[in-house]
């Protein structure tokens, strides 16, 4: 049976050199007083050592819930692995974390989500690593980075090139996790979890199973307990035999900002009329435009950003759920919501677990993503996933590497430039003064979508600006639509530097996309 333990003597039972597991997203399913007791030990006895962490998805945020920054202090953690870090605008301090990577502290990696699930599940079975085909040509490729983040990464390197049946694949061999920290709503006194107020499961039952595997420690966070069989057992989401130490914080928050939201959750549905719209403006428009390519019946994909804000035009078109949104971290339908719950969704159909919505998304069984770009380049490549003058204004590649590799068709939205002065009227989009920098480049920085991939998969690639809507093709970006009140020589070809081109047949996007009523549009 579980034992139950405060946080201090769930620290105490973890060693010096362990590899640690944590399931979270940001401040969603974060066991933040656990890795706080962790720091706090650390403090007072220089114990643990030497930690590899294991990250599918963000431990903590910036904007209370410290998670991961509890234990970024030097000889506690000497190396990590994470879909991603936590991450915020240039106006809060950088996470400890994020000082420690950048100024090569500690070796640090940045490795899609869904591989990272994938390496618990075959460490799981103690099958030989991960082969697989996700994040060819993109930093994740040895023949890039290799996921690495800085130098000490870079001379440990975590992922291999190998040939296998006649094909090029990736290897990541086996990292043995042997303390695995999750966190769920209740559990009783066996140890068996439930999730009902948490908005995702993630994956704490994969990371779990992985440790219990190899003989580890199993802790799990919640926010209180029952007694023994007073839990439904279609409801336990972690068995008990697999949890050694039960640690009760009462106060966990939701998520980021959220306290507790039970639509969230699932536990109440909120009506159509009590969500937000997207507010007026250059990004409602690009987001408008993208929404075009939806039909009725499909499954779409979304991610943070302008794209975020796609599923609010349906809304305002009054088809809410005309289509069934799918994110990385397992709601399936509902809305999606935006700012400190992405992640989450109200009026969900079900809730996923991360592992294998992930299987899904590898596998391209959805019909569209949308998701947004910091720069493209000639190529078509898109990099989301490092700034190296503010690498904490990223968060890193998180699961955007897994959803692109085998999507069928995949919607880009961002800026055309940066910093520039653009005013939106009901008869077009007109640039008052250029921006400081064009986000179209001639290589980006990090490859986190690579484009000759893409043209060699046959994926069909879209990129929506405030400028224009472009087309990957194999003579590379193509302008195939501009947007009213743009000078398209001006505004696109001499301010990509000639990167973008011109269609010849190229066409005005619908002027009601400028509207501050609805467009009057049916997916």
């Amino acid at each position: 049976m579980s034992q139950l333990a405060t946080a201090a003597e769930a620290a105490a039972r973890i060693k010096d050199n362990a590899v640690v597991t944590v399931s979270s997203s940001s401040a969603l399913g974060c066991p933040d007083l656990v890795l706080e007791a962790i720091g706090k030990r650390f403090d007072a006895e220089a114990h643990p050592r030497n930690l590899t962490m294991l990250h599918p998805i963000a431990a903590g945020d910036m904007y209370g819930v410290k998670g991961i920054d509890h234990i970024a202090k030097d000889g506690l953690i000497s190396r990590i692995l994470a879909g991603s870090y936590p991450s915020g605008p240039s106006s809060l301090p950088m996470p400890e974390i994020w000082k420690m990577i950048v100024e090569d502290r500690i070796e640090a990696y940045n490795v899609p989500s869904g591989i990272m699930f994938d390496m618990h599940r075959e460490t799981a079975a103690k099958r030989p690593g991960v082969l697989t085909r996700i994040g060819l040509d993109t930093f994740v490729d040895p023949k890039r980075e290799g996921c690495a983040m800085n130098a000490r990464a870079s001379a440990e390197p975590i992922v291999a090139r190998v040939e296998f049946a006649g094909e090029t694949w990736l290897h990541f061999p086996n990292i043995v996790p042997n303390v695995c920290i999750l966190r769920a709503t209740t559990a009783d006194e066996r140890g068996n979890l439930t999730y009902e107020h948490e908005g995702a499961y993630l994956g704490g039952l994969e990371q779990a199973i992985a440790v219990r595997n190899h003989g580890g420690l199993v802790i799990a966070q919640v926010q209180r307990m029952t007694a023994a069989g007073s839990l439904r057992p279609h409801d336990v989401r972690v068995p008990g035999h697999l949890v050694d130490l039960v640690v009760i914080d009462p106060n966990q928050k939701q998520t980021c900002e959220t306290p507790y939201d039970p639509a969230i959750s699932g536990q109440i549905m909120r009506p159509w009329s009590s969500f937000k719209l997207a507010d007026h403006g250059v990004e409602k428009v690009i987001a408008r435009r993208a929404a075009r390519e939806l039909k009725r019946g499909m499954t779409a994909n979304l991610g943070f950003g302008i794209s975020a804000q796609v599923p609010r035009i349906l809304l305002e078109e009054g088809h809410p759920d005309a289509v069934t949104w799918a994110i990385e971290q397992g709601a399936v339908g509902g809305m999606p919501l935006t700012d400190f719950a992405f992640g989450c969704a109200s009026n969900a159909d079900g809730f996923v677990p991360s592992p294998q919505q992930f299987i899904y998304f590898q596998g391209g069984g959805f019909d569209v993503s949308f998701l947004s770009f910091l720069e493209v380049d000639v190529e078509g490549n898109v990099n989301v996933s490092k700034l190296g003058k503010k690498p904490y204004l990223t968060a890193g590649c998180g699961g955007f590497v897994d959803i692109t590799a085998h999507a069928k068709k995949i919607v880009f939205s961002g800026w055309f430039e940066a910093g520039a002065d653009v005013r939106l009227s009901e008869d077009g989009i007109r640039v008052e003064k250029p921006g400081k920098f064009t986000k179209m480049v001639e290589a980006v920085e990090h490859v986190t979508f690579s484009g000759k991939r893409a043209r060699a998969q046959g994926q069909d690639v879209l990129y929506i600006t405030e400028r224009c809507v472009m087309r990957l093709t194999d003579e590379g970006l193509i302008a195939t639509e501009i947007m009213p009140g743009i000078e398209p020589q001006q505004d696109i070809v001499k301010a990509s530097a000639g990167r973008v081109k011109l269609a010849a047949d190229a066409i005005t996007v619908d002027r009601r996309l400028l509207s501050e009523k609805a467009m009057g549009w049916t997916p």
